[in-house]
């Protein structure tokens, strides 16, 4: 392995590390502030594109289909979530969020969205900058990993 394919493997651990600890903290803004578990609060954060089937809930949740069905039924029955018939493929479904479920996620953006804001304007001008800077390169890498 040269020098430049070890940097760049060990740039990636580093970046896999502070994605792991950004997960961990944004999941722990929401200890007693809410009843739904980081499951299905990322459940429902990832039907906020317009729904979703249960086979890419699951892949991205990186669970098998039989549990992200568990907790979707779940979510169902707390009025959270609707299956909807696929208008794709008439056999499947498409998992969307109700007016609850809705609610559920804005609130947990915007108190999630608050307690990351106040860290940031607390940052200095440059390490701002910076941040801002760095959105569009996280989005590309996320964007080719997700094969967009």
């Amino acid at each position: 392995m040269n020098s430049e394919s070890d940097a760049a493997l060990e740039l990636a651990r580093t970046f896999r590390e502070a994605l792991r600890q950004a997960v961990y903290v944004t999941r722990r803004l929401d200890v007693g502030e809410t009843e739904l578990t980081g499951s299905q609060l990322s459940l429902l954060t990832q039907l906020a594109d317009g729904g979703a089937r249960v086979s890419d809930i699951a892949r991205n949740l990186g669970v098998r289909a039989p549990t992200a069905t568990e907790q979707i039924t779940r979510l169902e029955g707390r009025g959270y979530v609707r299956r909807d018939s696929d208008p794709e493929d008439s056999r499947a479904v498409v998992v969307r969020l109700t007016d609850d479920g809705w609610d559920a996620v804005a609130r947990v953006n915007l108190r999630r969205n608050r307690a990351i804001a106040a860290v940031i304007d607390e940052l200095p001008p440059r390490d701002r900058a910076a941040l801002e800077a760095a959105i569009p390169v996280l989005t590309s890498i996320y964007d080719r990993l997700r094969g967009e």
